[in-house]
């Protein structure tokens, strides 16, 4: 499947315009040190999806921790707008916490307020809006140990000073490395891929709301979540993996931490200061697989800025959901409807369900630029999550991990 013949297109300017518009007033499993010290704060995951019909928006915020923080507000931000990359309004969706009682309030439409730890969850007065709040299963997957052989694999000699790159920072890891790191990829110390987040139950906020009360600009909605203090942001996310996956990649820890802290206390909105280093990071997945140019929206022959205008995508990091539509077949079909030659997604309503494989996804398209063709080995969760019965996520099996 061909994605990249298209951007030449206005891409550029398109993806510009997303950067520039940010909010109308961007898997998250490793974060910075302020954020891990507190699990209570840390966002493991955000998911955002239609329902069937086309009425109702769900979201999911899974926290890393067992618990919600009495001292932090979490907070969906659903912006909205008539196409994709312009959105002019935003709707606010935040709950707080007191001991088992959460306080939710979208905007000024709707409020509820109790104990939302039953699986039916609380609904406001209008019933446009049903909350649940405690522990679920953990739908992310990802192979976590076998992620790490796989990078090792190529870190060592590219910081050795072994591995040469080209004009825009490409490694050249050649077709026998790639090989085995791909391959490497697909197992766990050697054997079987191995889930790390198998029985993981993190404390989620699920909510599920009528689209009228967040189409306010349009049907065409970017979400991004985060958990602030009164003072501060402490973490935020939208798509998987961009805030940790593309900062300082191969540097050391500290300047790492630096840029996530940093990351983490902006909004997607500021984006841009990030697209740099997120060119870089681009550059070394764009040659896993042992060729240079065949991301996502680059070419071959685009020199120094080959990454440019995924850069610009990614560091406005939020989910793209298209309200218009019901039918949600995996991450970036927005963008691919928008950006690309594939058409059949443009009625697809994008964002992202608890059942996506957004980890292969994305790492697919940043590596081959396609949908697939880089996999961890892990290609589902071990419980079954529902995209259609509140509140989504799997009932927790045993006792909490």
């Amino acid at each position: 499947m061909e994605f990249r013949k298209s951007w030449k297109r206005g891409l550029l300017g398109a993806a510009m315009s997303v950067l520039a518009a940010g909010a109308a007033h961007a898997s998250d499993h490793k974060d910075s040190p302020s954020v891990i010290a507190d699990p209570a704060v840390d966002i493991g995951d955000i998911f955002a999806w239609t329902s069937p019909d086309a009425k109702r928006l769900n979201l999911v915020m899974a926290i890393v921790g067992h618990s919600f923080s009495e001292r932090h507000s979490y907070t969906f931000h659903i912006d909205s707008g008539r196409a994709f990359g312009k959105t002019t309004a935003t709707v606010e969706v935040t709950c707080r916490f007191e001991g088992k009682v959460a306080d939710c309030r979208a905007g000024d439409a709707e409020a509820v307020k109790g104990d939302a730890s039953d699986p039916a969850g609380i609904a406001s007065r209008s019933g446009r809006m049903r909350v649940f709040a405690g522990l679920r299963d953990d739908p992310f997957f990802n192979n976590v140990r076998g992620t790490r052989e796989a990078y090792n694999l190529v870190f060592e000699p590219l910081l050795a000073g072994k591995i040469t790159t080209d004009v825009a920072g490409c490694p050249a890891f050649g077709g026998e490395l790639s090989a085995k790191m791909l391959d490497t990829w697909k197992h766990t110390t050697g054997g079987p891929p191995q889930n790390l987040l198998k029985g993981w139950t993190p404390a989620s906020i699920v909510i599920s709301l009528d689209l009228s009360v967040v189409t306010k600009g349009g049907k065409m909605l970017a979400v991004w979540g985060e958990v602030a203090s009164a003072k501060e942001r402490i973490d935020r996310m939208g798509r998987p993996l961009t805030g940790n996956a593309l900062l300082a990649t191969t540097g050391p820890d500290a300047a790492s931490d630096a840029l996530k802290e940093a990351y983490n206390r902006t909004t997607p909105g500021d984006g841009g200061r990030f697209v740099g280093e997120i060119e870089k990071g681009l550059a070394l997945y764009d040659g896993f697989d042992g060729q240079c140019g065949n991301a996502w929206l680059s070419e071959p022959l685009a020199g120094p800025s080959r990454y440019l205008p995924l850069a610009i995508l990614l560091a406005d990091d939020r989910l793209w959901v298209n309200g218009t539509s019901g039918r949600c077949t995996g991450l970036f079909a927005v963008e691919l409807a928008a950006l690309s030659d594939d058409r059949k997604r443009a009625g697809d309503c994008g964002g992202r369900t608890p059942n996506d494989d957004a980890v292969d996804t994305y790492r697919s398209l940043l590596v081959a630029g396609d949908l697939t063709g880089v996999t961890d080995g892990v290609d589902r969760d071990e419980r079954e999550h529902s995209t259609t019965a509140f509140p989504f996520l799997a009932a927790p099996e045993g006792e909490y991990k």
